[in-house]
């Protein structure tokens, strides 16, 4: 069942959405306030995000600023829901990162199509990722390095999942720790520098010399896109 987050202050529009929406099998999740709006959405992980930009307390298109900022919320598609009607509202919203934008006043029918067909472009999600003799199999949280399985805790594979299904990207301690541990922790930036040397003795060839999980000084840590090139397999 996919859940959608609703972010809309006007009550009367809030619970006829609401009802409307759960008639048409969706679990709903929401605020009629824009205050900790991104830590909600932190908090429920909702499949989609329907968000006013104008809230008493708020700019939604701030809300939305923060929530493309989040690694972990990244992803999420947003439609802006606003009585805001110009061209140049619409053309900020959606290079913001909108995936739709809806005016008021909107049927409901039309939204929900819409929410479908963003559900329909979402991409299933790859089982396998792989990086040169490296692979991650999401299916059964497995992990081969040429072939051979590696033994890896819940939270080594979570952090090597995230940073493999990005390429590339460098993220901080701080960010990978929001990513990989969430919100209810008990942990400092240290811990992840503890994991990544953990993953390391695991996966490379060279712990000190690292192809895959490269440090990226002054920032964090990133997973190395041309890995296939810079790790070989060894020679028996």
């Amino acid at each position: 069942m996919k859940k959608i987050l609703l972010i809309e202050d006007d009550a009367d529009l809030f619970a006829l959405l609401k009802y409307n929406l759960e008639k048409e099998g969706f679990q709903m999740a929401g605020s009629q306030t824009g205050k900790g709006a991104v830590e909600l959405c932190r908090r429920e992980r909702p499949d989609l995000i329907i968000l006013d930009i104008m809230l008493p307390d708020s700019d939604g298109l701030d809300i939305c600023k923060g929530i493309r900022a989040r690694p972990e919320l990244a992803h999420i598609p947003v439609i802006f829901l606003t009585a805001r009607a110009s061209e140049t509202d619409r053309i900020v919203g959606l290079e913001l990162g909108a995936s739709d934008y809806i005016v008021k006043p909107f049927f409901v029918r039309e939204l929900i199509a819409r929410i479908k067909i963003q559900f329909r472009q979402q991409a299933q999600p790859v089982r396998a990722l792989k990086a040169g003799p490296l692979e991650l199999d999401r299916t059964s949280c497995r992990v081969t390095l040429r072939g051979e399985n590696l033994s890896l805790t819940a939270t080594e594979f979570r952090l090597l999942e995230f940073l493999m299904s990005r390429p590339g990207v460098v993220y901080s301690r701080e960010q990978l720790l929001d990513a990989v541990w969430g919100q209810d922790r008990a942990v400092t930036d240290r811990t992840v520098d503890v994991y990544i040397l953990r993953l390391r003795q695991k996966i490379e060839t060279d712990a000190a010399a690292p192809a895959f999980i490269r440090s990226v000084r002054g920032f964090g840590y990133s997973f190395n896109e041309n890995v296939a090139q810079a790790a070989p397999a060894v020679s028996e």
